[in-house]
């Protein structure tokens, strides 16, 4: 391949799942939020749906694979949200767009979000993967606006972290998801100054 050949990138929402696979896939992510990956087995996986572990092997060879289903899954929503935000032409809007897709995204899988961010078998693996990548480069330019300087880099790393650490912490747990929603929208406009 030549030099100037475009690279190509695999797309998360061409990613398709059989009936079957989605019900695994659905049973793991319940299974994963409660229990972590290292602490969720293929047996319980298969018990939560009424199959035999040889049914989830007929789906998957792998747990590493169902563990990448189960991200996949959830970061195709990611997917959908920068693809909404590139959209808008102007940066500030962009950037809104994103935050308000991501925190809704963030909100909506609280479960979830502490076993993506810091269970140490899916940290491995997506440090790996060429799509999550290629994702988390698509966020952080939108995050910064391109900018490489320190003060936007921090800004947007704070602001990734602020997220994902808000929706899992003790002090919101007793929150409703909206007023949640409402609460992070207000504060993350203030750090990047964006219209109320």
């Amino acid at each position: 391949m030549s030099s100037t050949a475009p690279a190509v990138v695999h797309r998360l929402g061409a990613a398709r799942y059989s009936a079957a696979q989605t019900r695994i896939v659905n049973a793991a992510l319940d299974l994963f939020g409660e229990h972590g990956v290292s602490g969720t087995s293929l047996q319980m996986i298969a018990d939560a749906i009424g199959v035999t572990k040889a049914a989830i092997y007929h789906q998957y060879k792998t747990k590493e694979e169902i563990v990448i289903a189960v991200v996949e899954v959830d970061l195709m929503r990611l997917e959908s949200a920068l693809d909404a935000a590139e959209a808008e032409k102007d940066r500030p809007r962009a950037r809104e767009v994103l935050l308000t897709l991501v925190i809704d995204l963030a909100v909506q899988r609280r479960r979830i979000v502490t076993a993506l961010q810091h269970d140490p078998v899916i940290v491995r693996l997506l440090a790996k993967h060429e799509p999550f990548l290629a994702l988390m480069d698509r966020l952080f330019t939108l995050l910064t606006g391109g900018d490489a300087g320190a003060k936007a880099r921090v800004r947007g790393a704070m602001i990734s972290a602020a997220i994902g650490g808000a929706v899992m912490h003790p002090l919101v747990m007793d929150l409703d998801d909206e007023t949640l929603r409402s609460q992070m929208l207000r504060f993350t406009r203030q750090l990047f100054d964006l219209p109320e």
